[in-house]
């Protein structure tokens, strides 16, 4: 006959097994989710409510990061002071069209794409010669005031390194309506997959021709499929404000989510020369 004491050891022991049995679960499920967390910002840049993403750079789909209940963790410190300003008075423009504008740009002459965001100018040199389709729809776009006061939806801090924007809807499944052809992709700053510091280059949804109105702005050396049209390259001074929101971080802790800065595009320039 099983004593009190026996029995209570035996509850205990299997009381034991079953934490432990718990805790070996919630490492395997951690272990999965945080491989799947790496195989999507290996990929990078699409657009269509995929990333214009990470594809890589597709439209992005929101991302939980549940971490398991294995040993106590520290307690947050806090979020770092927002190193940007408010945004200007107005709201984005949901207008769309049915066709891609017409070329109407001298592929001859040069562009320049002025960002005034809430964290500082970010001036992008065009590449109107190049990648005329896509220059051609900013001007477009910018003229219609389509970008302002829009917010840049995506930083990646893991993997590449960029900045999103271009979304009215501030989702990262926004579009103008219509979409432009790839271009460029054989650009001679593209090496061995890489696309430098400084690059301003269209999302997609992963598909050929399938640009819109999204875009992502690299702010360190990336490793990228060669699928993604660069339209143009970030001025120094501009490189300095995408850092600061790079410093500042995202806001998921995984690498990809939307930026803790406040990055909103108070208004969108192009200007010839």
């Amino acid at each position: 006959m099983v004593s009190q004491e026996q029995r209570r050891r035996q509850l205990a022991r299997e009381k034991f097994l079953r934490q432990q049995q718990r805790r070996t679960e919630a490492r395997r499920k951690s272990r999965v989710r945080n491989s799947v967390i790496a195989s999507v910002l290996g990929v990078v840049l699409v657009g269509g409510g995929a990333l214009y993403t990470t594809g890589a750079f597709e439209r992005d789909d929101d991302k939980t990061n549940a971490n398991a209940e294995v040993t106590p963790s520290a307690a947050p410190t806090g979020k770092a002071p927002d190193p940007c300003d408010k945004p200007a008075e107005g709201k984005v423009k949901s207008k769309t069209w049915e066709k891609e504008p017409a070329v109407a740009i001298d592929k001859s002459a040069k562009y320049t794409l002025k960002l005034d965001t809430t964290c500082g100018g970010i001036d992008v040199a065009l590449k109107a010669s190049a990648a005329p389709h896509t220059v051609n729809s900013f001007d477009f776009l910018a003229k219609k005031g389509y970008f302002d006061h829009s917010k840049c939806h995506r930083l990646t801090t893991n993997g590449i390194y960029v900045l999103q924007c271009g979304d009215p809807t501030g989702t990262g499944t926004g579009g103008p309506g219509y979409t432009i052809p790839d271009e460029n992709l054989k650009d001679k700053s593209l090496k061995d997959n890489i696309y430098p510091a400084g690059t301003v280059a269209m999302a997609n949804t992963g598909q050929k021709d399938s640009g819109g109105s999204q875009f992502f702005l690299v702010y360190q050396d990336s490793q990228l499929p060669p699928s993604y049209t660069p339209f143009g390259t970030v001025s120094d001074a501009g490189m300095k404000v995408l850092k600061k929101i790079a410093d500042a971080g995202e806001s998921t802790g995984a690498g990809d989510g939307a930026p803790n800065a406040t990055v909103v595009i108070d208004k969108a320039t192009v200007t010839t020369s």
